[in-house]
């Protein structure tokens, strides 16, 4: 089941306070991008955030259980963001602090 706009709105107005956080339409579902990273995706109506050490350790300290789920079949787990602990707050600094350590894209080859 592909994503609605609604939920993707719904995701983006959360990440309202982070500057610069979009979705772009890619193969019927959506990926995230902060400061022109790939932060996360959504897929089927959930969101997925790219896992990372700092966003493991915020899942964690924050009395979160870390759950992992592939946006489809073969994809690497990422972090099931089913209902943030913290509401909108919480959301803001799991990506916030997810996001030094993940790659800038990279340049593709014409």
């Amino acid at each position: 089941m592909a994503s609605t706009r609604a939920f993707v709105d719904g995701i983006l107005e959360q990440l309202a306070p982070l500057e610069g956080v979009t979705a772009r339409p890619m193969f019927g579902e959506y990926t995230l991008y902060y400061r022109g990273k790939i932060i996360g995706l959504i897929a089927d109506e959930r969101l997925l955030v790219k896992p990372t050490k700092a966003g493991r350790a915020h899942i964690e300290k924050t009395g979160g259980q870390v759950v992992e789920a592939s946006p489809y079949p073969g994809a690497k787990p990422c972090f099931l963001i089913a209902d943030p602990l913290g509401g909108r707050k919480w959301l803001v600094e799991l990506i916030d602090c997810s996001e030094p350590e993940l790659p800038l894209p990279q340049k593709r080859r014409r």
